[in-house]
């Protein structure tokens, strides 16, 4: 059994419910960031002004709104939140390190703090996984009770 799932069975295992409420606040965080992303449409056509390559800092955009929304959403209810979080580890490391590295951690405004903690944050619940609280659980559960029966059914036929 590889490292992954044996946090993921001990988180199982213990449930706590601290850690599904910290997914949901999570999931929550990132699709308003992706809302006040899309909101800022000032902001969003001056980087793609700024941009040598209009084309790609627009796509970048599109992206960054996209996978904010529904990735943030996944996470929060907990569907397929490793691949979601897949999808915004780039972003976050982007904003790490090359847009906010300038700001302090305690600065006046504190994106680089923000996009630091959720960066790590999102690393933390990557490998820790979705939670006991969580549609990826449900379904989980469901497939081992249909398999149960499955072969409950095959050793009394």
């Amino acid at each position: 059994m590889n490292w992954v799932q044996q946090v993921d069975r001990w988180q199982h295992e213990h449930r706590p419910v601290a850690y599904d409420y910290g997914r949901i606040l999570l999931g929550l965080f990132i699709f308003y960031k992706g809302l006040t992303f899309i909101a800022d449409t000032a902001g969003l056509a001056q980087i793609i002004q700024n941009s040598q390559f209009q084309w790609i800092s627009l796509g970048l955009a599109h992206y960054v709104a996209f996978a904010h929304l529904v990735g943030g959403l996944l996470i929060a209810i907990g569907l397929i939140t490793r691949v979601a979080i897949g999808f915004q580890l780039p972003i976050l490391i982007g904003a790490v390190f090359f847009f906010n590295p300038g700001q302090g951690f305690f600065s006046v405004y504190p994106q680089f703090g923000l996009s630091l903690v959720t960066l790590i944050a999102l690393i933390f619940y990557f490998v820790g996984g979705s939670g006991y609280y969580s549609v990826d659980h449900k379904f989980e559960m469901n497939e081992k009770r249909l398999l149960e029966k499955k072969q409950r059914y095959q050793n009394n036929h």
